[in-house]
């Protein structure tokens, strides 16, 4: 039994050391930001209200209907609701009504603020999909800053490690009397600014980490590692694919801002469509169905026959009674049910309207106008952030030029300053070189390394800056 829950705790110890050894890529890293982020989250709530926005126009063009009921209790001189007598007592009444009504012309400007609604939940979405783009350019930066972050460490350890080989070699040097102790201390020196170094790389990459966990709305404190990817072999385009001019035009295509400020404009035409429209007479259609009770309601239900006299003669000195030729009829009463009086007094009523805007303080102009100004703002914000766009790239490629030629000037200083550090090391192995001397040359080539993953990690990031404005994602 001990033997078996040792395997299971093992087993289990196993698969959470897998799980936290799971490293995340570039795109795994983007797709969990876009699904977690909580600006891109907020941003397709408003979405969402806009198209409910929408919806709500849609269903405002169909005909209108609603049902009142009421039950009351009356007292005093009231009149009755049933056959409108005057009547002083009290009583106990119920009423339904049913009322529709549906607008037959407006001169479109339901149509066109229908529209203008439908339009406005495209830009809406558009507007997400623009802030995923943002999103995930500032993840990509971050993925990129973490892998230059543990790029530059990994380039530390090598130098601490060559610095502790060195020591101890000059150790032994120092012990069999070939070298003085100073070469071993200025060694000693050196290892620990090298050590220094290696801490504040590795420093350097937790404050990576975190920036990158913030982006993904992670917890600062659960266990991340993203993957290493060989930075010389992530594909790049050619810049002379990249040529701005035609970035530009495929940005004006693809970039999501861009549609969002065409599909506004396109809104806001419906919108001064609509606005004109409703300055204009509105024809209607309304109509309506009702019945009501009163429980003091009554109709005969019975009657007896009687004849009584109408008057009196005297003939002859003797009082006679005057019948009528028809005999009088004494009727009963009672109280009519309920469903006998609501279909009695069911009543129906139907009817064409005209609305006519004639003095409304100026609302309905001054609405139209703003319309206008609404039109023209938003044409003029369309050119400016074209404008952007266009200097952005321009940028974005003289960046990439620029970076790919620190790049190429790095990386022969790289090789330049490795081929020094291998002749001074050989140099002192053999004493023809002092310490300080070594030193320098060893710290020439770690500056030379440091530079150049800045100047390389630095090119990839503006190349793919460059491909991101053609509407294309990122891809490492």
């Amino acid at each position: 039994m001990i033997t078996r829950l040792l395997f299971v705790f093992l087993c289990g110890l196993t698969g959470l050391a897998a799980a936290a050894q799971e490293k995340w890529d570039l795109q795994k890293c983007v797709a969990y930001a876009l699904s977690n982020n909580i600006s891109v989250k907020q941003q397709d709530v408003q979405a969402r209200l806009t198209e409910l926005n929408y919806t709500q126009s849609k269903l405002s063009q169909y005909p209108s209907a609603n049902l009142n009921g009421n039950v009351a209790y009356s007292s005093g001189r009231n009149q009755n609701p049933v056959t409108f007598d005057l009547i002083t007592t009290g009583y106990l009444s119920s009423g339904f009504t049913l009322q529709s009504g549906a607008e037959l012309f407006n001169w479109y400007s339901k149509r066109n603020s229908i529209a203008a609604n439908e339009l406005e939940t495209k830009a809406a979405f558009a507007s997400v999909d623009k802030l995923k783009n943002d999103v995930a350019l500032n993840v990509a930066g971050a993925y990129l800053q973490v892998l230059l972050s543990k790029a530059q460490a990994n380039v530390s350890e090598v130098q601490v490690a060559q610095t502790t080989a060195q020591l101890e070699n000059t150790r032994k040097l120092v012990t069999a009397g070939s070298l003085p102790e100073l070469n071993a201390a200025q060694l000693e020196a050196q290892l620990a600014n090298d050590s220094a170094n290696l801490v504040t790389a590795q420093g350097n990459i937790a404050q990576a980490y975190l920036l990158l966990k913030a982006y993904l709305n992670l917890d600062a404190g659960a266990p991340f590692e993203v993957e290493t990817p060989d930075i010389s072999r992530i594909p790049l385009e050619d810049l002379a694919s990249l040529q701005p001019e035609a970035v530009y035009a495929l940005a004006l295509q693809n970039m999501p801002l861009q549609k969002v400020n065409d599909l506004r404009i396109q809104a806001a035409e419906k919108y001064v469509a609509s606005a004109r429209g409703a300055m204009y007479p509105t024809i209607s259609v309304f109509g309506s169905l009702g019945t009501s009770f009163n429980n003091k309601a009554q109709r005969a239900n019975g009657s007896t026959s009687f004849f009584a006299p109408v008057g009196s003669v005297t003939v002859g000195g003797t009082k006679y009674d005057v019948l009528p030729l028809q005999p009088f009829n004494n009727y009963t009463y009672e109280n009519i049910p309920y469903f006998g009086q609501v279909n009695q007094n069911f009543r129906q009523s139907i009817g064409l309207s005209i609305g006519v805007p004639i003095a409304n303080g100026g609302s309905l102009r001054t609405a139209y106008e703003r319309s206008k100004l609404n039109l023209q703002g938003l044409g003029l914000q369309k050119q400016l952030d074209n404008q952007t766009l266009k200097n952005d790239i321009y940028k974005a490629y003289t960046d990439a030029v620029t970076s790919l030629q620190k790049f190429n000037a790095a990386s022969k200083t790289v090789a330049a300053n490795q081929k020094a550090f291998d002749f001074a090391n050989k140099r002192y192995g053999i004493g023809l070189l002092n310490t300080i001397d070594l030193i320098t040359t060893q710290s020439n080539l770690y500056s030379a390394r440091i530079q150049g993953l800045l100047a390389q990690y630095d090119y990839v990031f503006k190349m793919k800056v460059l491909e991101f404005y053609k509407g294309q994602g990122l891809k490492l």
